[in-house]
């Protein structure tokens, strides 16, 4: 809002007006300072609302009724920071604009100070953080361009050596509150850059906000952010290695921090603010120049922060290492060398047992960084959508889009696309979630313009989040069509076609059963085992077989491939194939006639294969057992079952009979595990948090680790030998078709900074090989009563060097070298084991089918087979993203309910104002921050 020159001068009233209203809000900031009770809080803002108004009323009189409305609308302050009480000033609009600059001066300078406010240690800044928007992207502050009212330039220039602030505003906690911006009420810290002129009539007024929804009311702003560089430019500067390409992470609880990985596998190349992210968003492919030397980030320590997604073990279970996508913030070396009772003597005995594992910079000597910028975003991997709050503007025509992840910007979106009563009771919004889906993002603008996309409902309830979180990161969770219907059997119930049978391997009769988790509907594998006259064993598995029914260029096949894979949520899942299919036709329920894809090996009692079968097949399981079922016959071999005991098991079949296969099968199983680590394979399994929900509401009740057993390892050990030798086959016959999956060995200089680590806190860790490291943390780590929490911290910080395991087109990578899968120590692997919840066990399927003459030959070309890969390893991230989140959701409105949970929890690392704790009772990291001084007897809770 601009004001004319008539208001800028004021009366000696006008100035005890404001004099007055300076010291009622210095009492205002001490106050809110030294409580922070929600009530209180709230009470103070009034009060101080109120103030604002009848000083207005005497000071401004020449104002327009409109213009007074405004001021009266004004925000104050805003002190949200719940870890160290700072004071941020926000929107303050409509007020007039000396008082307003005094005002916005006094907060600064209160801010700064750090005798009235306890704050966290500054970070320095050099002239770029200072710039007036290139480091930040919609905050409140940032309103400011297009909300705040603006001085002219001489006003905002006045008096401003004297007023210069010593030191910077105090930051915000980033993990909880919106990008700053450095500017307050127009005044720029950058004085190349003018603050918007004064207008003197509303009409001017009314007439420039229109403008500022334009495209030419933006043509007198000065640029923010760079234009893209042409894309044979981009070119030339990749194949010149000028240019790097890679997918940006942004530090999502230090917003400012973004990071693109070298290809060298050195440190990565660190982006410094919003401005040298140029409107990319996290996961998005860019291409980055890398900055002059005297440019660089100069750092202690190990300069790799990796900002990769909370870990998290899948079903699947090649997954032993694979995938740890890990968005931690600080690792390893940000964390200073230092027990936590060396700065406050705390007798917690988990934390005083845990104080052994503070990580340490790798060095004390000062590193460079180097630094980078976007210059072209190469593809678009962020869906562009976020759930986030609604926020009024008067006199806008459009509102403030707030999203709650703090890595996107705030978008401008059209009031026409807002509620129909939004306008006049805003405050019924307040808690309310929207979706709203960014579709542009100019150059001269913090701000992003979007449209809404749909209203949620009340935030912090669990449907209308987990539609959020899936609508975030793209979960198609929408009802199949019609058409993809249409695709189904039509004639129900159905039964396999004569002719089809007569093309198939009859095991019907075979002793045939499924092992899977008691909740499980979509039964994908199966397995069988009996002793031959020779004393070796014929062990089978039998996989569920989609591609019988999904016809390759269908609608139902295109859907399929669109999703990828199914989303399993804590309370529900967003299946990949309609119901008919995952939850019966496909599914291997018992005592059901089922269409099946087989291996079958003759393996000797160690494990040694002796011969191997592929072939489509057909089944009946004798009997649906749980992994707890299989579990207590291994844990009680002698023991007679009843069939009370056990679920509904076929006539054809004994109890005594199953219960020798899976013996069996147990048996074998721990040869072949001995020897993959024997051979070099490593796992590292996390703890993974379950939920016991209410069956009305699905609301959790309780929560514990998931306990993995021997019957988890039986069936692990069986379907990763059937991906292999799929693996195997499918190359064979199409090493250029081939789609197969890698894991990279992890990256050197993490690797090198955390044996570093290990070494100096006398660790017997040996990062050297996959092997090592897997017999490092099984029988080097103690045996006390510690032992395991150590295991766990040291899971987690190796986890978190490690690479993505993806898949890939053979025919793209011409070295077999590079086919290599680090975790398994095997050089050709695959998946084949789950077609009802991943695509790429279906093209797996086909290919096997067409190598042994018993389907169609695959109509892909190798182009088309590499994009269904990328497209595959997409949406596998963001699966797992979301099942992090699920059950992150989960676990908060847990503590809501029951909370405060106290547990022993073990110390990974140590910052400045808080340390990072493995809770141990529930498998979660949590960052624990302090006040000055930790009280003496302090007990760890976790807190959401």
């Amino acid at each position: 809002m601009a004001f004319s020159p008539k208001v800028k001068r004021t009366t000696k009233h006008g100035d005890g007006a404001q004099n007055l209203l300076r010291s009622q809000k210095d009492a205002y900031a001490r106050l809110l300072n030294q409580h922070q009770n929600g009530k209180f809080r709230s009470y103070l803002q009034e009060l101080a609302t109120q103030q604002v108004e009848e000083s207005m009323s005497t000071s401004v009189s020449s104002l327009s009724s409109q213009q007074s409305r405004q001021m009266a609308d004004a925000s104050i302050c805003s002190y949200t920071d719940k870890t160290s009480y700072q004071v941020t000033c926000t929107e303050d609009q409509g007020i007039k604009p000396g008082m307003l600059e005094k005002h916005a001066r006094m907060e600064l300078h209160k801010a700064a100070a750090p005798k009235k406010v306890p704050s966290k240690p500054q970070h320095k800044r050099n002239e770029k953080d200072i710039k007036i928007s290139s480091n930040l992207v919609g905050s409140e502050e940032g309103d400011s361009q297009q909300l705040s009212c603006s001085c002219g330039e001489e006003q905002a220039k006045d008096k401003s050596k004297k007023k210069r602030l010593k030191g910077n505003l105090a930051k915000k906690d980033e993990g909880e509150c919106g990008p700053e911006v450095d500017v307050i009420t127009g005044k720029s810290p950058n004085k190349n850059i003018k603050a918007p002129q004064t207008q003197a009539s509303k009409e001017s007024l009314l007439q420039n906000n229109k403008d500022k929804g334009t495209k030419s009311g933006r043509g007198s702003r000065k640029q923010l952010f760079e234009e893209y560089m042409r894309t044979e430019d981009v070119s030339a500067g990749l194949e010149r290695g000028e240019l790097i390409k890679g997918v940006l992470r942004i530090n999502p609880k230090k917003y400012k921090e973004a990071f693109v990985p070298s290809p060298d596998g050195s440190a990565d190349i660190f982006l410094d603010g919003i401005a040298a992210r140029n409107r990319a968003l996290n996961g998005d492919v860019v291409v980055v120049k890398v900055l002059p030397p005297e440019q660089w980030k100069e750092v202690s320590g190990d300069i790799n922060e990796r900002t990769l997604a909370n870990q998290m073990v899948p079903k699947a279970p090649d997954v032993i290492v694979e995938a740890r996508y890990n968005e931690d913030d600080e690792v390893i070396g940000k964390m200073k060398n230092v027990c936590l009772h060396d700065k406050a003597p705390v007798t917690t005995q988990s934390v005083k047992h845990g104080s052994a594992f503070n990580i340490s910079g790798s060095s004390s000597e000062r590193a460079m960084q180097r630094t980078g910028k976007v210059v072209i975003i190469f593809e678009q991997k962020h869906s562009r959508a976020a759930s986030g709050f609604l926020k009024f503007l008067p006199n806008k025509n459009f509102a403030m889009f707030s999203p709650v992840d703090h890595r996107i910007p705030r978008v401008n979106v059209p009031l026409v696309d807002c509620p129909a009563d939004f306008v006049s009771r805003p405050g019924d919004y307040e808690n309310v979630l929207f979706i709203c889906r960014i579709t542009h993002w100019p150059a001269d603008n913090n701000f992003a313009e979007g449209r809404l996309a749909k209203t949620l409902g009340q935030a912090g309830e669990i449907e209308p989040e987990t539609e959020g979180i899936m609508t975030e990161y793209d979960v198609d969770f929408s009802e199949f069509s019609e058409e993809v219907l249409n695709c189904l059997p039509q004639d129900l119930p159905w039964s396999i076609p004569a002719h089809e049978l007569s093309r198939r391997r009859d095991l019907r009769k075979e002793c045939v059963f499924t092992i899977d988790p008691a909740t499980a509907r979509d039964l994908d594998d199966a397995l069988s085992c009996k002793q031959l006259s020779d004393g070796n064993f014929e062990v089978g598995v039998h996989i569920a077989d989609v591609s019988y029914f999904v016809e390759e260029g269908s609608v139902l096949d295109q859907i399929a491939g669109k999703r990828a894979t199914s989303v399993y949520l804590v309370q529900k899942v967003i299946p990949m194939l309609p119901r008919l299919l995952c939850e019966e036709l496909c599914s291997l329920n018992p005592l059901t006639d089922r269409l099946t894809f087989s291996v079958i090996w003759k393996l000797s009692p160690e494990g040694k294969i002796l011969s191997e079968w592929f072939g489509r097949t057909v089944i009946c399981s004798c009997i649906k057992m749980s992994y707890d079922h299989a579990q207590s016959m291994i844990e009680a071999p002698d023991k007679h079952f009843s069939a009370e005991e056990l679920p509904p098991c076929s006539t054809n079949h004994r109890i005594h009979e199953i219960k020798e296969a899976i013996l069996n099968l147990h048996n074998i199983a721990k040869q072949l595990r001995a020897q993959r680590f024997e051979s070099g394979a490593l796992q590292l399994n996390q703890l993974k948090l379950s939920f016991s929900l209410d069956k009305e509401s699905s609301m959790p009740q309780g929560c514990y680790v998931y306990q993995y057993q021997d019957s988890n390892k039986l069936v692990e050990e069986f379907m990763l030998l059937a991906n292999m030798a799929a693996a195997h086959q499918i190359y064979r016959t199409y090493p250029e078709l081939a789609i197969l999956r890698r894991h990279p060995p992890p990256q050197s200089k993490m690797v090198d900074d955390l044996q570093e680590f290990c070494d100096q806190m006398g660790l017997d860790i040996d990062l050297n090989s996959s092997r090592g490291l897997h017999r490092s943390l099984n029988e080097n780590l103690g045996n006390d009563e510690y032992a395991a929490a150590r295991r766990e911290v040291l899971t987690h910080m190796c986890s978190r060097a490690m690479q993505m395991a993806s898949y890939f087109c053979t025919g793209a990578l011409k070295d077999e070298n590079s086919f290599h899968h680090y975790a398994l120590n095997v050089p050709l692997y695959t998946h084949f084991t789950s077609p009802i919840r991943r695509y790429v066990d279906v093209i797996v399927h086909r290919l096997l089918a067409a190598s042994l003459n018993c389907g169609p030959p695959l109509s892909l070309s190798l182009e088309e087979v590499h994009k269904l890969a990328s497209h595959c390893n997409d949406r596998k991230t963001a699966s797992k993203r979301v099942q992090e989140l699920s059950s992150e959701l989960f676990f908060a409105v847990f503590v809501k309910e029951c909370g405060p949970l106290d547990s022993e929890a073990m110390v990974m690392g140590v910052l400045d104002q808080s340390f990072d704790v493995l809770v141990l009772r529930y498998g979660v990291q949590k960052r624990i921050y302090c006040n000055e001084k930790m009280p003496v007897n302090a007990s760890l809770h976790v807190m959401q």
